[in-house]
């Protein structure tokens, strides 16, 4: 009787053990989804992730930052379940890493520059001549290398044969956000921006804001990445799918972006 006693305990034990090292067959599918966003996409998400939610019952956990400092956090080993750039080139080095579910990213918006200043600014009505004037105050711009923004306002300055006059005021953020934010505080007399930004209410109502000519430097075609290591690739996906539906990319001009035809 004893012996049996010590049986069944192991065969007990052994149940336990076998049980506790398979997989859960019917865990719950993840109900977030993390999303590293460029700093432009801010307005944007913010204005559609409500009714994303509401559809689909998933909660988005974003963060913003310049495109080049989410693609280190991703290389780094950042949780992250879709990737937004302001561009091509850094959803493409995600790609080149091997850390997408994709081949190419995915266009889902085409990105505009402008120039903002406040309401109180000694320059009314705003206009691109202001980049021309000597007694230029500080221009905020985002650091090219990390933010495409950043990028497209050197070049839109070079090729209109500013940047001369504006090298010496350039204040050089780490994002189009914070370039933005330099202004709104008066840190910087101008900034250039995303039109996404101008057209929020924080920077609507406080400043005024005009288009530097498209033409004028390179197309910000904004593209999207699903990340590999991420937990939730079907929420990702469903999020890709929302950004790229008729009812969202109908809506873009209104909230500063282009759709990408």
């Amino acid at each position: 009787m004893h012996r049996l006693r010590l049986f069944a305990v192991g065969i007990f034990a052994v149940t336990l053990c076998c049980a506790a090292s398979l997989p859960a067959q019917n865990a719950a599918p993840p109900k977030e989804i993390i999303v590293a966003a460029a700093a432009d996409m801010e307005p944007v998400l913010t204005a559609y992730a409500p009714l994303f939610e509401n559809q689909t019952g998933l909660k988005l956990k974003i963060s913003y930052a310049a495109s080049a400092a989410l693609l280190q956090q991703i290389q780094n080993g950042s949780p992250a379940d879709i990737f937004f750039s302001a561009d091509f080139y850094f959803a493409e080095q995600a790609v080149a890493s091997g850390l997408t579910l994709q081949k190419t990213p995915s266009p889902y918006a085409k990105g505009i520059l402008g120039l903002w200043t406040r309401n109180d600014s000694r320059f009314k009505p705003l206009t691109i001549d202001v980049l021309s004037r000597q007694d230029l105050g500080p221009v905020a711009i985002a650091n090219p290398d990390r933010a495409p923004y950043g990028r497209a306002a050197v070049a839109a300055l070079k090729h209109m044969n500013l940047y001369a006059n504006v090298a010496p005021h350039i204040v050089q953020a780490d994002s189009v956000a914070q370039a933005g934010q330099f202004a709104l505080s008066g840190n910087a007399e101008v900034a250039l921006i995303s039109r996404t930004m101008a057209v929020s209410p924080k920077y609507k109502d406080a400043g005024q804001f005009v288009l530097m000519p498209q033409g004028q430097y390179p197309e910000i075609i904004q593209t999207a990445v699903i990340l590999k290591n991420g937990a939730n690739h079907e929420g990702a996906h469903l999020l890709l799918n929302f950004i790229l539906s008729d009812k969202v990319q109908s809506d873009l001009e209104a909230k500063g972006l282009q759709r990408v035809k």
